[in-house]
């Protein structure tokens, strides 16, 4: 058996955004989203979550290009400004050389999964923006808080198999560089994935989309829902409503991208293909009831 959690990142950053999740979620295959603690549109994505309990919903954990969920005063490393550090670069350096107390990390990260929990939505998932958690030391907090906080599931966004992709798109624009950077993750992927055995954690399920992200077509996304492996895969996607003035006033790479993707995960020939392909759609929580299929 072939099961798929479609996610939608991003849940919080704008209303647009989160109305184009909602909208993919109702109309199409869309199961699940990874909800900003404090993010502009952070409580009306609450609003949304309490009234629509189909749609999973876990903490899309930030740690750069945002504002802490802490006091900054407690954060004099990780946000010395106010802010946090404004590139992954930035982080994944100061983290690596010392100058980022992994103490406020662990602070800010249980900070955030807290957020989300007091405001009534039971996390079923933790993934990270930018992807930043995937840094061995910070995966580490990461899994100690999902054991903490009683989570299930940890993305870990490194598609396979790694080398052929990076073979596969070295020519396309835009996918060349995202699928380098998703070679480049494989080691810390490796790290990870014991990480999550070591924590008794789950194994992460299959993941998808890193490499066409924000490029999604509708044959290049049908060719992901035939390939599917057997067990349990999760597609990353980034939905959102187009033109969303609150959107230009965000600082992401990902714009006409996000109405493209709610129109192909509510497109009929997808729901069909879904279907013809014999996928079971569902979202983090139901996973562990179909362990079997893994």
């Amino acid at each position: 058996m072939r099961a798929l959690i479609v996610n939608g990142d991003d849940f919080g950053l704008t209303p647009g955004v989160n109305a184009g999740i909602l909208d993919a979620h109702v109309r199409g295959i869309l199961t699940s989203a990874s909800l900003f603690a404090n993010a502009p549109a952070t409580e009306d994505a609450i609003q949304i979550a309490r009234r629509t309990p189909t749609l999973g919903v876990g903490c899309h954990l930030t740690l750069v290009d945002g504002q802490p969920t802490l006091p900054a005063s407690l954060l004099p490393t990780l946000a010395p400004a106010g802010r946090f550090h404004s590139t992954w670069t930035a982080f994944i350096r100061g983290a690596a050389m010392g100058r980022i107390a992994q103490r406020e990390v662990e602070r800010e990260l249980e900070a955030q999964i807290d957020r989300i929990r007091s405001a009534g939505v039971q996390a079923t998932h933790l993934d990270a923006h930018k992807h930043v958690h995937t840094f061995p030391p910070v995966f580490a907090i990461v899994a100690r808080l999902a054991r903490r906080f009683g989570i299930r599931a940890i993305r870990i966004p490194c598609e396979s198999p790694p080398a052929r992709l990076a073979a596969r798109y070295a020519f396309v624009a835009g996918a060349n560089r995202q699928a380098i950077e998703n070679l480049a993750l494989a080691p810390w992927a490796w790290r990870d994935r014991r990480v999550l055995t070591r924590e008794g954690v789950p194994p992460a399920a299959h993941f998808r989309g890193r490499v066409l992200t924000g490029l999604l077509t509708s044959r290049s996304l049908q060719g992901v829902l035939r390939s599917l492996p057997e067990g349990v895969s999760e597609l990353m996607t980034h939905p959102g409503c187009y033109p969303d003035p609150a959107l230009d006033r965000v600082r992401t790479r990902l714009r006409a991208a996000r109405a493209a993707e709610v129109s192909l995960l509510t497109d009929p020939a997808t729901i069909e293909m879904v279907r013809r392909e014999h996928i079971v759609l569902l979202n983090h929580s139901h996973t562990e009831t179909h362990s079997h299929v893994a």
